[in-house]
C-alpha cells in the first residue's frame, strides 16, 4: 500500500506503527535507489525524500509542527493523536 495513503489511515497506535513500519521501508528504499543511481544535489531524492540527515528530517519535522500548531491548521485535533504523531514523521520526509 501506498505511504501516503497508510497514512491516511492512522487512527490508532497499532495502525501508526504500521506507518511508521511502511516510512522505514520507504527510506530505506531510498537510500538504495540513491546508492544505484545517485540524484541531484538539489531537490528530492528518491522515493520523495526532501531530508537526507536525521537533523534536517527532524528539523523539518519541527518546523511543519510549529507551522501547523501540530497540524491543527490542517484540520487535526488540538489534543494528542496518533495521526497528528504520523504526520510529523512523514512531514520530515517531504517538508522543505
Amino acid at each position: 500500500m501506498d505511504l501516503h495513503d497508510l497514512l491516511e489511515q492512522v487512527k490508532d497506535q497499532e495502525s501508526f506503527l504500521v506507518f511508521v513500519g511502511a516510512l522505514v521501508e520507504n527510506w530505506e528504499d531510498a537510500v538504495q535507489k540513491e546508492k544505484l543511481t545517485p540524484g541531484s544535489t538539489c531537490g528530492r531524492g528518491a522515493n520523495g525524500w526532501e531530508n537526507g540527515t536525521i537533523g534536517a528530517y527532524l528539523d523539518a519535522a519541527l518546523r511543519w509542527a510549529e507551522t501547523t500548531r501540530m497540524g491543527q491548521t490542517q484540520g487535526l485535533p488540538a489534543e494528542p493523536n496518533w495521526k497528528a504523531f504520523a504526520l510529523f514523521l512523514y512531514s520530515g520526509k517531504i517538508y522543505e
